[in-house]
C-alpha cells in the first residue's frame, strides 16, 4: 500500500509560496504543487486565472463567514471537495463545464446527505477518555 504513496513525484508534495492579491492586499498563500495543480483546474474551467479565483473565493469566503483566517486550509479543503465531488459524479470530470454552470444548491443537499450519517455515528470512550467514532463493518 504505502509504495503507492511513496514512490509518487515528490514535486506533488513540495510546497510553492505564491504572491496573490486578495481584497487589495498583497499576501503570499504556501500550498503544497498537487494543490496548486487543483486550483489552477478549476480556475480554468471558469475561465479564470489562479489569481482571480483565489481573490474570489477569498472575497466570497470573507461575505459569508466574516473571515479567512486560515486560507490555505481552505484551500487544501476546496480541493479535496473539488476531487471527492468529481467522484460522486457531482462534478463532472470533463473540464469543458464550468463549475460556476452547476446547481450548487443540489449537490451541497446531495453532499450534506452523504456525510449525515458519518455525524450521526454512537461515539463510544476509550480508555483515556477520547471519543472514538464507532463505524459498522460491511
Amino acid at each position: 500500500m504505502c509504495k503507492l504513496f511513496i514512490n509518487a513525484d515528490a514535486d506533488l508534495w513540495r510546497t510553492r509560496l505564491k504572491s496573490v492579491r486578495l481584497n487589495g492586499f498583497s499576501t503570499s498563500v504556501r500550498l503544497e504543487n498537487l494543490y496548486w495543480r487543483v486550483l489552477e483546474e478549476i480556475a480554468a474551467r471558469d475561465g479564470m486565472s489562479l489569481g482571480q479565483l483565489l481573490a474570489k473565493l477569498h472575497g466570497e469566503l470573507i461575505e459569508t463567514h466574516g473571515d479567512g483566517e486560515n486560507f490555505a486550509s481552505f484551500l487544501r479543503v476546496c480541493c479535496g471537495r473539488y476531487l471527492m465531488l468529481q467522484l460522486t459524479g457531482d462534478v463532472p470530470r470533463e473540464l469543458d463545464r464550468p463549475i460556476r454552470e452547476l446547481d450548487a444548491d443540489s449537490i451541497l443537499a446531495r453532499e450534506a446527505q452523504r456525510l449525515a450519517p458519518a455525524t450521526r455515528r454512537p461515539q463510544r470512550s476509550s480508555a483515556s477518555g477520547a471519543s472514538l467514532s464507532v463505524r459498522p463493518v460491511p
